[in-house]
């Protein structure tokens, strides 16, 4: 069969047209793929409006010099109280513990990144843990919100809400990573499944309840109770056998 030259010419156009198709159509699928990738680094950058690190040297406390309110305020009332045998309450302010955190020497380096600027905020049931990470010189705001809760078995678990990374909700891939992690270590390392440290971090990296008892001096005491209220954290204690 021998094609005429019109047949040609309207062949050789809708190729044209077809490759334009084409064209058009693979430009506006990059101008996605691009306006979804500015949309989220937008969103992992992003710097939340609450988040308000507090600077320890602002204070013009003395060179290592650890948080009068910690040493002035918290540690006595707690000590003071705890001899009495009687329950009591323990509140903690949310200016408080800035101090005490931003006092607690930062930067902090782990797996490469840069820990720093730190900030805690009590708003009503939620304690908001907020810092930033220098990832190779990028900076990014991590926002960690726990939800303690004591059971009827009168166990604390330390649960984590969620995680944020800027704006990006990253919370079942970090307690993913929690998880394992925490496996991990418990599998190379020696590990005191007793003490304080380790019982805490099991609640928050693998959702673990634990007895909240502890000892102030000659007396063991447990937190009963914990109320979230702006600005402020009320520990209610008794004593424990």
């Amino acid at each position: 069969m021998v094609l005429g030259k019109r047949e040609i010419r309207n062949m050789e156009t809708g190729s044209k047209i077809h490759k334009k198709s084409r064209r058009r159509k693979l430009l506006f699928w990059l101008l996605i793929d691009l306006t979804i990738a500015v949309i989220v680094i937008v969103l992992l950058l992003y710097r939340p409006g609450r988040y308000n690190p507090v600077d320890f040297d602002s204070y013009n406390y003395d060179k290592g010099q650890v948080s009068p309110y910690l040493t002035h305020e918290l540690s006595p009332n707690l000590y003071n109280n705890s001899q009495c045998g009687e329950p009591f309450d323990l509140v903690i302010t949310q200016d408080g513990i800035n101090e005490i955190v931003a006092g607690l020497g930062w930067p902090k380096y782990s797996e490469g990144v840069m820990l720093y600027s730190p900030a805690v905020l009590f708003v009503p049931g939620t304690v908001v843990l907020m810092g930033t990470a220098d990832v190779k010189g990028v900076e990014i705001v991590i926002t960690i919100e726990l939800e303690p809760k004591i059971d009827d078995r009168k166990m604390l678990n330390l649960h984590v809400a969620k995680v944020k990374i800027g704006a990006v909700n990253v919370t079942p891939l970090a307690k993913m990573i929690g998880k394992k992690m925490y496996s991990e270590r418990l599998a190379v390392l020696p590990v005191d499944t007793e003490a304080l440290q380790t019982k805490i971090a099991g609640s928050l990296l693998n959702e673990e309840v634990f007895d909240p008892v502890f000892r102030v001096e000659d007396n063991n005491m447990r937190i009963e109770k914990i109320t979230i209220q702006k600005e402020k954290l009320t520990a209610h204690m008794v004593p424990a056998s």
